[in-house]
């Protein structure tokens, strides 16, 4: 496929029209390559705050900023504090006072290495834990958080200094206690899944704010993506590489899973065109149907506060995904 059928008219006017703020706030500037500060863009993120899914998430944050339990940010889960923020920052939203409520509320269940835990610390001993819950959380919190403009904020810099001084340059990725599950059938060390959430997040601070060993970290964990071919980490019994099967399927939104369509929006943003990537992106050429639309795969829908498409009908979402990744594939290449 060339450029000019990457862009086709009649799917980027099907994402921009106004039903959907959210998808037409992204693509404008995805797609339109429109600022944030453009008009239309400005509008559209207006009109997300008054969509039906945003109020039906804002109306169910309790008085004091969270969502769910108090005791926890994660649980229950794609209900709670940590996970509704992740949403509201990846349909669009904008800061608003609640939402600084539920960041206050969170910062509790920091610790002072600079991670998150799922409970807060109920004592000193708590707060001076090392124990983490998983690389995907603190990615998944990192990206919400720069994207509602804590980048600067010392919360978010010790984050970001934890996930720094965490990283395994050798080993690529971040150690977790609940990956592998099987050692002996995959190839990376450390939880792969967990490192695209992190690889994100970094991907979304801007080049100048970006440390040296923030290049750094991007550098070697592009590279880790790179060797795996974007979604074939797992081994076989003779030691062949193997696709993970699921990561074939778009869905949105994935919470702390993944798929090649992510992982790949995540390199192409970042500039990358390699060959390795090839496959994968063969796995979105085919996922575009002759109109141009892909279907929504998997989902969450029952499990949120609010439903988001329907599973096997067309999808905006993963369309508006497909299209950024191949116009940012095709425009890399010519």
């Amino acid at each position: 496929m060339n450029p000019e059928g990457v862009a086709d008219k009649e799917v980027i006017d099907w994402l921009l029209s106004e039903d959907n703020p959210s998808v037409r706030f992204w693509a404008l500037q995805d797609l339109k390559d429109k600022t944030r500060t453009d008009p239309q863009v400005v509008s559209a993120q207006r009109a997300i705050m008054q969509s039906p899914c945003v109020k039906t998430i804002l109306g169910a944050q309790k008085a004091e900023g969270y969502w769910g339990k108090k005791e926890s940010m994660y649980l229950p889960k794609y209900t709670a504090t940590t996970h509704t923020l992740l949403i509201l920052a990846e349909l669009g939203a904008d800061s608003t006072p609640a939402i600084r409520r539920a960041f206050e509320f969170m910062f509790s269940f920091q610790r002072n290495s600079g991670h998150f835990g799922v409970t807060p610390p109920k004592t000193e001993k708590g707060k001076a834990s090392t124990v983490t819950d998983g690389c995907c959380f603190d990615g998944n919190i990192l990206y919400y958080l720069i994207h509602f403009g804590y980048l600067d904020d010392a919360h978010t810099k010790k984050l970001i200094d934890f996930l720094v001084g965490d990283h395994s340059s050798k080993d690529y990725g971040w150690r977790c206690r609940s990956y592998p599950i099987n050692i002996a059938g995959v190839f990376p060390v450390n939880c792969y899944m967990g490192a695209v959430k992190v690889l994100k997040a970094l991907s979304t601070i801007p080049m100048n704010k970006r440390s040296k060993d923030v290049h750094k970290i991007i550098e070697e964990e592009t590279e880790s993506i790179l060797t795996n071919r974007v979604y074939k980490y797992l081994r076989g019994p003779k030691g062949e590489r193997k696709d993970k099967e699921g990561w074939k399927r778009f869905g949105f939104p994935l919470f702390y899973q993944s798929d090649a369509l992510e992982v790949l929006d995540v390199l192409t943003s970042l500039g990358v065109h390699d060959a390795r990537m090839k496959d994968a992106i063969d796995l979105v050429e085919q996922a575009r149907r002759p109109d141009g639309r892909c279907l929504l795969k998997n989902t969450y829908n029952s499990k949120m506060l609010c439903n988001i498409e329907t599973k096997g009908q067309p999808s905006k979402w993963v369309t508006l995904r497909a299209m950024r990744v191949l116009k940012r594939w095709y425009e890399a290449g010519t």
